[in-house]
Order: structure tokens, then C-alpha cells, then sequence
């Protein structure tokens, strides 16, 4: 394997998300993609093609490849552990997407592996890199709104049947409101915050059947396995509070808000699903909002990855590290948990993550 130059990336998973990975991973000056792997191997020369990869073919492929030090796992959830596993048993890091795995204690093995081998594991979102969030960070750090104390967040809608043509996976265990669009709202708050420590939960779930509204299968029903309407209090290691609402049960939808209240005034991030937006703080006694241009990154999912091989390079700390993951998925679970037995349920895992990116930090520089 090199040790200086571009970092040499496979991807593992050829399904949509791809798209968008393989944008951006093929335009960073720092990153040679260099295989697609899938179990569909015209599906995998298909996305090889459309974005110039030199190779394609199946997994074990990918890892024997002798040039390969990242791997990205773009599997379904259910296959994170075993292909994260099996590329770092093959020597080589891996940036995956959320969530970690579909339990802590997998979760842990991961990261004990990783860490015997002397590998990175990161795991997405990395939305976390974007502008948004990141002048958010830098202004709060600035002491912009004084000493940061509660967070308000919520994402609201009927439910992904009303436009997903295969919406069944998102009723099942792993799924829902928190464990679909929870990593993102979660992963902002941890940054912000730090470690959450315990939570408390109420859930709800309106009917057992729905129905597919558009695609070839419309008007098809299935069933829902899973509550879909969580409201959540979060208390942070460090003394913040957070709440929290994820529902597919809202005729009117919301996404994207969050509102961060400080000592000295209340700031409005941008989506959490999103790399830019707009920021805008309300000060103690002001009657307008005062809107903050963001700036830094705004190139899309693949971010990490970017900043991982950098890492690999040049040391220092991941900024969507394997730990934040896991810590953002225990408290999915005790989320759930919490809402199943009617008792604040304890976090126990922690993280560390390096100071804000600096608003020059440029994906396109070439630095390797």
C-alpha cells in the first residue's frame, strides 16, 4: 500500500447512495476510487463506469486489492458488521454509512478491531463536516450565544410510504423515525454538546397496516413493526438538555429544525441533513433575527472519507470518528428502550472530537 500520495478507496455497495459518494470521492484530488464492489456485478461495472473507476466485481475483490487503504461501506444496515469487519481484517480503514451496525455490543467489536489493527473506523453522517454546522460550531465557540444550555429539534411528516415506491424497511426494527433520521439530528447534538449521559422517552404508533401511495406497488399495504412517533429528553454529560421529536404521524411536515439556546441568545442551525443552509441568532432582548452567512464545505456525503485518508496521512482525530457512531447509536437504544419501559435510560459510551474545521478546509485541495 502507498504511504504518501492519494489514498487508495474502494466502495463497497453500488445501490443510490453511491451516487453521490462516487461524485464527490472521484472530484477530491486526495482520493483514488479505485473499486466498485457489489453482490450485483453488472450493477457494480454499471457505477465503475458512470464515474471512470478503473475496476469493479465482488467484495473479496475489493479487499485483496493491493493498492485499497479505505474501504466505504455503502451496504444495506443489516451487512455493515460483517463487510466493516472483513475489510479491516483485510488491513484496510473503513468510512461506513449510519448506522454503525444494528447494535452496540457489534458496535464495540468493531471498534476493538479496528483499534487492534491500528485502523480508522468513521461512520457517517458527515454532515457533521458541513458549513452549517461547523460555523455553528466556530460562532458558539466564539461565545456568540453565551453559554450553550438547551437545544429544541424536531422532524416531522405522514410517513416515507406517501413517496417511497418500497417503504416497508423503514416500519421494520432498525428503522422508524429514530433510527432512520434520528443519526443526523443525534450526531449534531453530540458534536455540540458532547456525550449524551441518560434519556427518557414516550413513543407512539397510530396503526399497525399503511399503504404504499406511489410507484408500481401503490396501493399495496404492509405492516408496521415499530413505534413511529418518539418524543425524547436528552441530559448531557456536560450539563445541557436537549429535546427531541422524530414522527412519521404529522399531516404537517417539518424538517430540519433545530434551535440551539444559549445564556445570551437563541441560534438556528440549518437541516441536519444538509451540508450548507442558513444560521440565524436572536439575541436577549432583540426583536429580529440576525442572519450569519456559513461558510467551509458544502460538496456532499464523502466528506469523511476525504477526512479520513487525511488522517491516514497525517494523524490526528477523525471529526465523524466509529466512537461518535456507536455513541449515537446507544442512545437510539435507549431511546427505544426508554419509550418501551417508561424509565430514563442510561449512555455510557463517550467520544472525543478535534476543534472546529477551519472555514478554508478545502475538499478539492490536493494535500497528499
Amino acid at each position: 500500500m502507498s504511504a504518501a500520495g492519494p489514498v487508495g478507496v474502494a466502495v463497497v455497495g453500488c445501490g443510490t447512495i453511491s451516487r453521490e459518494y462516487l461524485r464527490n470521492l472521484t472530484a477530491f484530488p486526495d482520493l483514488r476510487v479505485l473499486f466498485c464492489a457489489d453482490i450485483d456485478l453488472e450493477r457494480a461495472a454499471k457505477q465503475a463506469a458512470a464515474y471512470d473507476v478503473p475496476e469493479s466485481g465482488t467484495m473479496a475483490q475489493a479487499l485483496a486489492h493491493p493498492d485499497v487503504e479505505l474501504v466505504v461501506n455503502l451496504t444495506i444496515p443489516s451487512a455493515h458488521a460483517d463487510v466493516t469487519s472483513a475489510a479491516l481484517a483485510a488491513g484496510q480503514s473503513v468510512w461506513t454509512e449510519k448506522p454503525l451496525t444494528l447494535d452496540t455490543d457489534s458496535g464495540r467489536r468493531l471498534l476493538a478491531e479496528a483499534d487492534q489493527a491500528g485502523l480508522l473506523l468513521g461512520c457517517a453522517p458527515d454532515t457533521v463536516l458541513g458549513a452549517g454546522l461547523q460555523t455553528a460550531r466556530r460562532l458558539m465557540a466564539k461565545g456568540v450565544i453565551g453559554v450553550p444550555q438547551t437545544a429544541l429539534t424536531m422532524m416531522q411528516s405522514p410517513g416515507p410510504e406517501l413517496w417511497h415506491p418500497d417503504p416497508e424497511f423503514l416500519f421494520q426494527p432498525g428503522a422508524g423515525p429514530v433510527f432512520d433520521i434520528g443519526p443526523y439530528y443525534l450526531s449534531w447534538l453530540a458534536t455540540i454538546f458532547g456525550p449524551a449521559e441518560r434519556v427518557a422517552a414516550v413513543s407512539r404508533r397510530s396503526r399497525d397496516t399503511r399503504v404504499i401511495a406511489k410507484g408500481p406497488r401503490a396501493g399495496t399495504e404492509f405492516r408496521v413493526e415499530v413505534p413511529t412517533h418518539y418524543s425524547a429528553l436528552i441530559e448531557y454529560a456536560d450539563g445541557p438538555a436537549a429535546t427531541l421529536l422524530l414522527s412519521f404521524e404529522s399531516p404537517l411536515p417539518r424538517h430540519g429544525f433545530m434551535e440551539i439556546t444559549g445564556t445570551e441568545a437563541t441560534m438556528v442551525l440549518p437541516d441536519p441533513n444538509r451540508f450548507d443552509g442558513e444560521i440565524k441568532i436572536r439575541a436577549i432582548g432583540s426583536d429580529d433575527w440576525e442572519v450569519r452567512p456559513v461558510s467551509g464545505a458544502s460538496d456532499g456525503r464523502g466528506l469523511g472519507v476525504l477526512d479520513m485518508a487525511r488522517v491516514l496521512r497525517n494523524g490526528g482525530l477523525l471529526r465523524a470518528p466509529g466512537e461518535l457512531g456507536l455513541h449515537v447509536l446507544e442512545t437510539m437504544e435507549a431511546i427505544d428502550r426508554s419509550a418501551a419501559g417508561h424509565s430514563f435510560q442510561p449512555v455510557r459510551s463517550g467520544f472525543s472530537l478535534p476543534e472546529p474545521l477551519d472555514s478554508s478546509w478545502d475538499p478539492k485541495a490536493s494535500t497528499l
